[in-house]
């Protein structure tokens, strides 16, 4: 940091990252307030300045470097704080800046015994039930499941063509470098899935090819329900693979039970069959569900299940430490609960790192013409429940149109009405009138066409959905 960035930083007052101190002799204030900062997003103390801002400076001796050196000892665990010494121009004054670094893994923080939170530009002591929730948080990332060696599990056990799949996908979007190269195993120890020759649990996750008895937590389960409880079937599978065969696995459930509405593209009178909710949407809760799962569970899973009125995706494990159920449709951090595994989805290119994931669903379904979806935390579960905008029939609703029924919607897209015989002399091919009338008649099952009259005199149109919407 030079003079000019240390002027802007001061002209700017002080605020939740940064705290002014006029000199050394605030030195433990100054630690307490580095404390906070190392709890939250980071931060700098400035020595040298008054509370109004005004930039004094103050000599720094030997014993000051050494009280600071001190100071930083008082940190627990070991913190990075980063020193600066600046120069003010014409005296033997300088400005001492100390900025904190924070470390995610490493929270929370203490100084001189005592955990410290930022409230604004106030320091003060953090409450202790904060303070065991976040002890419990940096318990859990470094004593994760999916970070713990795999006994018994070799690279033999993984499918190879999945990780080469992962490495050209990785490379295609951006987020794997073109030298990660082709060897299975230096590419799980670029993407941390390996220490010491020993795999994780989390290789197991992604890239598994058998799971049955060790690992029954790898599973998905898919049901179509009759109605709105789960008493009937109409379809139910189980399944257990690797993380990317679960999700392409049920993709394919969702687009064979889903109900799709169909529409008309104009100029072209080709069916365009879209299912009832954005299959992006569908896409991202499934892949949060299977990121955020706790696998630690041997009974656990990943539930897909659709109902008349709704569908669920659900996965075992409640929501990470202070994250809520509320805060999900509105900006968040994000916090993986395997994080080794959410790297692998993001280096495919299947999730974001910002947190954004949930917000995304909420508005793809809102620019269908669906309600908000809910989140459901319950019974250590947490769940997506996706509700449309009008009642999911239990049958799929697309039709196929045949190369004549398209000419019949091309004719009558070139004027406003025709009656029969005119649609006849304009096919080019036409045959009986009888048949011709079933196509209509079936167009306008399809509300695609309509008509007006009666017997001879009955003209035939195309309506607002055969014109081009739904």
């Amino acid at each position: 940091m030079d003079l000019n960035e240390a002027q802007k930083i001061v002209a700017a007052g002080e605020s939740e990252a940064v705290e002014f101190k006029k000199s050394t002799a605030q030195l433990n204030r100054a630690g307490e307030t580095l404390c906070a900062l190392l709890n939250a997003a980071g931060g700098v103390v400035i020595f040298g300045v008054t509370s109004t801002g005004e930039i004094v400076g103050q000599q720094i001796s030997d014993k000051t470097l050494q009280d600071v050196g001190n100071m930083v000892q008082m940190f627990e665990p070991p913190a990075s704080i980063k020193i600066d010494r600046i120069a003010l121009p014409g005296t033997d004054q300088e400005l001492l800046i100390l900025r904190a670094r924070p470390s995610s893994e490493s929270l929370p923080f203490t100084f001189d015994g005592r955990p410290y939170e930022r409230n604004g530009t106030v320091t003060a002591v953090m409450p202790q039930e904060r303070y065991e929730r976040l002890l419990l948080n940096r318990v859990h990332s470094r004593h994760r499941w999916e970070n713990t060696p795999a006994p018994g599990i070799t690279i033999d056990c993984l499918d190879q063509e999945e990780i080469l799949r992962t490495v050209r996908l990785g490379t295609e979007s951006g987020r794997l470098p073109e030298a990660t190269g082709t060897n299975p195993t230096e590419i799980l120890d670029r993407l941390g899935l390996r220490l010491n020759e020993d795999l994780f649990n989390a290789a197991l996750v992604l890239f598994g090819t058998n799971f049955l008895p060790h690992y029954p937590q790898c599973q998905l389960r898919m049901a179509r329900f009759k109605g709105t409880e789960k008493t009937e079937f109409l379809d139910n599978r189980q399944l257990n693979g690797h993380a990317f065969l679960l999700l392409e696995e049920a993709m394919l459930f969702l687009r064979r039970h889903l109900p799709v509405a169909g529409r008309i593209e104009p100029g072209i009178f080709e069916r365009i069959d879209e299912p009832l909710f954005p299959l992006a949407a569908l896409r991202e809760a499934l892949v949060n569900a299977l990121c955020h799962r706790d696998y630690s569970e041997p009974g656990g899973g990943v539930s897909l299940a659709i109902y008349d009125d709704r569908l669920e995706i659900w996965n075992e494990g409640p929501l990470p430490l202070g994250l809520r159920v509320e805060d999900l449709k509105r900006d968040h951090p994000s916090r993986p609960r395997n994080p080794l595994i959410a790297e692998v989805f993001y280096r495919r290119g299947l999730v974001e790192r910002w947190g954004r994931g949930t917000q995304k669903i909420v508005e793809l379904c809102v620019k269908a013409g669906h309600p908000e979806p809910e989140y459901v935390e319950q019974s250590e579960s947490f769940g997506v429940r996706f509700l449309p905008s009008g009642y999911i029939a239990p049958h799929r609703i697309a039709h196929d149109l045949t190369p004549r029924q398209r000419e019949i919607l091309q004719i009558l897209a070139g004027q406003e009405s025709a009656p029969l015989r005119r649609i006849m002399e304009k096919l080019s091919s036409p045959p009986a009138a009888a048949t011709v009338r079933d196509d209509l008649y079936h167009l306008k099952r399809l509300k695609l066409v309509d008509s007006k009259g009666h017997g001879r005199g009955a003209v035939w149109f195309l309506t607002a959905a055969g014109s081009s919407e739904r």
